[in-house]
């Protein structure tokens, strides 16, 4: 099986869309004070959508990103 990967251009279109979206949903908690970490999570939910769409199509790609806790927001 072989892992195609789309061009770069593409690539980082897609990912700045994802990005903004998992933003907008995460957007939500900055009115319970909890703003300072959307951007931290929005990352980590980005690094697992990289890993998922990698590990569906073939790669071997652990999906798992964390690997310890992180800290609590509160």
């Amino acid at each position: 099986m072989t892992y195609i990967r789309i061009e770069d251009d593409s690539y980082h279109k897609l990912q700045f869309h994802l990005r903004a979206q998992v933003a907008a949903i995460l957007n939500v908690f900055d009115c319970y004070g909890m703003g300072l970490y959307i951007q931290q999570a929005t990352e980590e939910c980005v690094k697992l959508a990289e890993n998922f769409g990698m590990a569906v199509r073939g790669k071997d790609k652990p999906i798992d990103v964390l690997d310890k806790p992180k800290e609590r927001g509160i």
